[in-house]
């Protein structure tokens, strides 16, 4: 059983959908017992930090994901989820994330478009061995963005890829049990996917 963590953001029906096509059985769920108990969590979001942040505490939803992260469970953040799993954001002022990831959340700045969207080349960071979710998956391949904020981490060794736009940013991190990415596996195609059932295989 797969949660996917319902907290009024995100695009859960596809997100669920391309799950359930990697071979899991999904729950769309705001309920933190639900969530708890769960072999693995994903963790989406599209939309404001600062309104991520509303909800999850609304929802009760905040110590749940601390649960389960410190539990080992096998936890995805996608795009916003991403997001969320650090310290600060400056989206509308500087706004506190959840802060298991040391490092803060910035905006693009420059003379291309805002937002980053379409597909684009997720380069793997060399100096690291490959996250787990990307075996199978060949250096330089494209996958689907929609974002105007990417992370910085304090902690460069936990980054497992990097995309150009206006210069090089972080496109996907790894810290333990927490896999995180920038682009949306569920709208990436058949590599996507890949990304996905090899989350679920995690679980």
């Amino acid at each position: 059983m797969v949660a996917v963590i319902d907290y009024g953001l995100g695009n859960l029906r596809s997100v669920s959908k391309a799950l359930e096509l990697a071979g899991a059985d999904v729950i769309v769920t705001s309920k933190p017992e639900e969530i708890i108990k769960a072999k693995g969590v994903v963790f989406p979001g599209v939309g404001a930090f600062n309104k991520g942040m509303e909800n999850l505490k609304e929802k009760g939803l905040i110590d749940a994901v601390y649960g389960v992260i410190r539990e080992g469970t096998p936890f995805l953040g996608i795009c916003l989820g991403l997001q969320l799993l650090f310290t600060e954001s400056e989206e509308h002022g500087r706004v506190p994330g959840l802060g298991i990831i040391k490092g803060r959340v910035r905006r693009f700045e420059g003379n291309m478009k805002v937002p980053h969207m379409g597909w684009n080349e997720v380069k793997f960071k060399i100096q690291n061995p490959k996250s787990k979710i990307f075996e199978g998956i060949p250096d330089g391949e494209y996958f689907y963005f929609v974002h105007s904020y990417f992370v910085q981490p304090e902690d460069k060794g936990v980054i497992t890829s990097f995309t150009e736009y206006g210069g090089e940013f972080v496109s996907s991190v790894q810290e333990d049990n927490i896999y995180a990415l920038q682009f949306h596996p569920e709208k990436s195609g058949t590599l996507g996917l890949k990304v996905l059932k090899n989350f679920v295989s995690l679980c």
